[in-house]
C-alpha cells in the first residue's frame, strides 16, 4: 500500500467542511477528486472504513462503507461495513488482505474522531496515514495514503463513554455527506481521466 512518500498529492493542503454547510458533499467531492486525479492511473482506490456499530460515535466508518458498498465498482473497493466491520480486533489481518489483493492501490481511510467543541461536525481530509485508536490510547497499524475523519463529539475526557453517547442523527448525517462526496469524487475523477485520454488522441 502506498504512503505519502514522494507523492504529489502530499502537496495538497488539508481540507475541512462542516457537514451542515450548504453543498457540503459537493465541496468534499471537488477536493477528493483533485486527490484521486493525482494517483497513478493504474492504481485502484481502496476505501478502508474503520469502526464498529457497537458504539454510536464509532459507527461513522461502517456507515460510510455500507452506503458506498452498493456503488463500488472497479475503480473503488470498499472494506468496512455494518455487516463486516474493520475494527481494532481485525485491522491488522484486513490490512494484510488488502495488501495482497490490491498491491497497487491508493488507500483512503475513513474514521470517526473526537475533537474540540467548536470543531464537532467538521469533516477533515488530511495528508498521510490515519492512526486509528490514538484517541482512546490504542496502538494499531496506520492506514491510508490520506484519510477522512468526521469529528462526531467532544474529546479529552472519558472517550469511550463519549463515543457510546454520541447522537446517531449526527453520525448518520456525516456518513451521508462523506459517502456522497466520495461517490461523486470517483465519478468526477474518472470522467476527467476519460476526457483527457480522448483529447490526447
Amino acid at each position: 500500500m502506498n504512503t505519502f512518500d514522494n507523492r504529489k498529492d502530499s502537496l495538497l493542503p488539508p481540507f475541512k467542511v462542516e457537514y451542515r454547510s450548504e453543498n457540503a458533499d459537493e465541496h468534499l467531492a471537488l477536493h477528493l477528486a483533485q486527490r484521486i486525479r493525482l494517483k497513478p492511473f493504474e492504481e485502484e482506490i481502496v476505501l478502508v472504513c474503520i469502526g464498529t456499530d457497537r458504539s454510536t460515535g464509532d459507527a461513522l466508518g461502517p456507515l460510510v462503507g455500507s452506503k458506498l458498498e452498493p456503488l463500488a465498482h472497479r475503480h473503488l473497493r470498499v472494506y468496512g461495513t455494518l455487516d463486516d466491520p474493520v475494527h481494532a480486533m481485525n485491522l491488522k489481518e484486513k490490512l494484510e488482505l488488502i495488501q495482497s489483493k490490491h498491491p497497487k492501490s491508493t488507500v483512503i481511510a475513513v474514521d470517526a474522531c473526537l475533537g474540540q467543541f467548536s470543531h464537532v461536525g467538521n469533516i477533515n481530509v488530511i495528508n498521510g496515514p490515519l492512526k486509528p485508536g490514538a484517541g482512546v490510547k490504542k496502538e494499531l497499524p496506520t492506514v491510508g495514503t490520506f484519510h477522512i475523519t468526521g469529528i462526531v463529539n467532544v474529546g479529552g475526557f472519558m472517550e469511550y463513554f463519549v463515543l457510546q453517547n454520541t447522537r446517531l442523527a449526527v453520525v448518520m448525517s456525516m456518513a451521508e455527506i462523506i459517502a456522497s462526496g466520495l461517490s461523486k469524487a470517483v465519478v468526477l475523477a474518472s470522467e476527467e481521466s476519460r476526457l483527457g485520454s480522448i483529447e490526447s488522441h
